[in-house]
């Protein structure tokens, strides 16, 4: 099922590597002209056009943006007991994870009578997206509120697409996740519109004010990436996410069944998602395409399945050694990366590229997408060489407090007149000697 390319018996350059490992493609610039009059729409006329869209779009027209404090809490006492019980399980597992995220502010004295202080200060109000396409991801809403709340932002809106199927409002299970985590603001409004919204504000149907936000966060398809895009410089954004991947790092110790099933997981997102296997056992890569051909058969989304699994973003990757595969991988960076080989513990001690690592048999991506208690909003598309999953980090900022007295400064003078005469900026040494 999965398409070959074999690498043995030689070793590619990291160039060519990036150029024949498979990838999902996502063309942010062919949408982008879409979503601009989107956004300088609801830019100049505020809620009605973002209505108006959203009746386009999503086939439903909400009475008002926010969602009603009633219906939050009705979402939750309606909860499943057995999704209550495992959305409350996750935020557990996350919080514990996040809190020994948060940086501590440090002061360095750097000469006696001067300081720097580097304070840690969280985003002042974060917009948090959660997605509901394909399918309805109230595991999002845990992952971003959860960090953002550990970083003591103290402003926070979840955006979710409504659905004519629960009257105009977002998924109840996504409005019974934000009622657990404590988020009082939600807004039923979905996709570019909904960043564009969120970077702007309104006021709403009913007249109350949609105040806008300094950062948003979260998974989206093409347009809602077209449109972080776009406003990045009006807003603070944690990526631009692609299709969701998975990379498995496996020898012939792996189980094919195992490696199946979570190449699998991550094909049912989308059909645009990638599985990646890479190999040093052909054996395997054999076992595991019977494998899938079995379990693929049984699955509920099997169309959308086997186009990910078949298309150019995914396939097998043959490798002469373990050795070899970590290469593979490391030039691959996998927003997902799992290691099935033997000891797996030092295979994964050599990855430097993913977003995160799941090691050994028994620590699968689902395991991460919900429960494991880190987070699964992660670096797509080779992203990974040079980016961080969403953390408690994504939502702090870092300010130096510079304190000097008279005699610190008097000190180096000499060496910032110098300085700023070097880069022919005299007025900066001027700044200096016209205290003393």
């Amino acid at each position: 099922m999965l398409t070959r390319t074999d690498l043995r018996g030689r070793v590619p350059s990291t160039v060519e590597l990036r150029a024949t490992l498979p990838r999902a493609e996502m063309d942010v610039e062919h949408v982008l002209h879409r979503v601009r009059p989107l956004i300088e729409e609801i830019r100049d006329r505020g809620v009605p056009a973002v209505l108006e869209f959203t009746e386009k779009f999503d086939g439903v027209r909400p009475e008002r943006v926010r969602v009603g404090a009633a219906e939050l809490r009705r979402a939750l006492d309606e909860l499943d007991p057995a999704v209550r019980a495992a959305l409350e399980e996750s935020i557990s597992r996350a919080r514990k994870v996040h809190a020994d995220q948060r940086r501590t502010d440090t002061t360095t004295q750097v000469v006696p009578g001067g300081t720097v202080t580097e304070r840690w200060v969280p985003v002042a109000r974060v917009g948090l997206y959660a997605p509901g396409g394909l399918a309805v991801y109230p595991s999002s809403v845990v992952m971003n509120v959860v960090p953002a709340q550990a970083a003591g932002v103290e402003s926070l809106v979840v955006c979710s697409p409504p659905q004519a199927e629960f009257g105009g409002l977002p998924h109840p299970t996504i409005l019974a996740a934000a009622q657990l985590l404590g988020v009082e603001e939600v807004w039923a409004v979905g996709g570019a519109q909904a960043v564009a919204l969120l970077a702007y504000g309104g006021e709403d149907t009913d007249g109350a004010e949609l105040a806008p936000v300094d950062m948003v966060t979260g998974p989206g398809n093409v347009y809602v990436t077209a449109a972080k895009r776009h406003l990045r410089s009006l807003i603070g954004i944690d990526s631009e996410a692609g299709p969701t991947e998975i990379a498995v790092l496996a020898d012939g110790t792996a189980d094919p069944v195992h490696v199946a099933a979570d190449l699998i997981s991550q094909a049912e997102h989308d059909p645009l998602a990638a599985s990646v296997l890479v190999t040093s056992s052909p054996e395997l890569a054999d076992a595991v395409d019977a494998e899938l051909e079995r379990q693929v058969a049984r699955t509920k989304h099997v169309e959308r399945i086997r186009t990910s699994l078949t298309g150019e973003q995914s396939g097998c990757i043959l490798v002469s050694t373990v050795e070899d595969g970590v290469r593979v991988v490391n030039a691959y960076a996998a927003e997902h990366l799992e290691i099935q080989t033997a000891d797996a513990e030092a295979v994964a001690a050599k990855i430097r590229n993913a977003g995160a690592i799941f090691v050994g048999p028994y620590a699968p991506v689902s395991l991460g997408d919900y429960c494991a208690g880190s987070n699964h909003v992660l670096p797509t598309g080779g992203c990974a060489r040079h980016s961080s999953g969403l953390s408690v980090q994504s939502f702090l900022r870092g300010i130096h407090v510079i304190s000097y007295d008279e005699q610190a400064l008097r000190d180096v003078a000499d060496k910032v007149v110098a300085l700023a005469d070097a880069e022919d900026l005299p007025a900066h040494g001027q700044a200096i000697t016209a205290r003393f």
